[in-house]
């Protein structure tokens, strides 16, 4: 692994530590080990404690008193509040895209729906969920309004974690790739109005294949 340079340790720490939590290497529940961790990133304890503490404010570990950290559980209610709250975002952002997005992005984001199409065609999901994700922050980044970017990347890392632990069927694949082509098209006629319930309707839909997946794992107290 490359070594972190040494004037960006902490930033570099803490986005190294999120990417392994969020993308499922670290398991949910699991105990954080310091010292693995140490000799993976390169650094001392101190950073990596830092990072901890960021990971602590975001939700994504709990700090256990003098015994280092674990992974944070997601639960099912932590899953369908997250999405519900998500689900409206969402909306707006489509809703607010549709009066500021140009046609050279439409023209990038129709690229990107047909590259996630193929990867769909492959059956080859990380792929398919690497591209969703940059048509779905393209959308959010059209709305131009600051607030809601910052508002929705906060939420945006624990979807992005529900995800990596959720078994997707076909059937329901197939049905959000058909979702995401009127997604497209409403935002093509730059219709807010059917955007914002197209967008609000494909978040809620995940509620409950995205919270199933939490009911396998142990759950567990989040209180530090």
């Amino acid at each position: 692994m490359t070594p972190i340079d040494r004037s960006s340790l902490h930033a570099e720490v803490v986005s190294r530590l999120r990417a392994a939590i969020v993308d499922g290497e670290l398991a949910p529940g699991a105990r954080v080990n310091e010292r693995e961790l140490c000799e993976r990133f390169g650094v001392s304890r101190t950073p990596l404690r830092e990072a901890l503490k960021v990971m602590a404010s975001e939700g994504l570990v709990v700090l256990l008193p003098n015994r280092g950290a674990r992974v944070a559980t997601l639960t099912r209610a932590d899953i369908e509040n997250t999405f519900k709250v998500m689900a409206c975002l969402e909306a707006l952002s489509g809703e607010l895209a549709c009066a500021r997005i140009t046609d050279e992005e439409i023209a990038e984001l129709r690229a990107l729906h047909y590259e996630m199409l193929a990867q769909h065609a492959r059956r080859d999901l990380p792929a398919y969920y690497r591209l969703n994700e940059r048509i779905h922050h393209m959308i959010l980044m059209a709305s131009g309004n600051p607030v809601l970017i910052a508002t929705h990347a906060g939420l945006a890392l624990r979807i992005r974690r529900a995800r990596y632990v959720a078994d997707m069927p076909h059937g329901w694949w197939d049905q959000a790739v058909r979702e995401h082509e009127r997604i497209l098209d409403a935002l093509t006629r730059r219709d807010g109005a059917a955007i914002a319930v197209l967008l609000r309707q494909h978040l809620e839909r995940k509620i409950d294949l995205m919270a199933r997946s939490a009911d396998d794992v142990p759950e567990t107290s989040t209180a530090a």
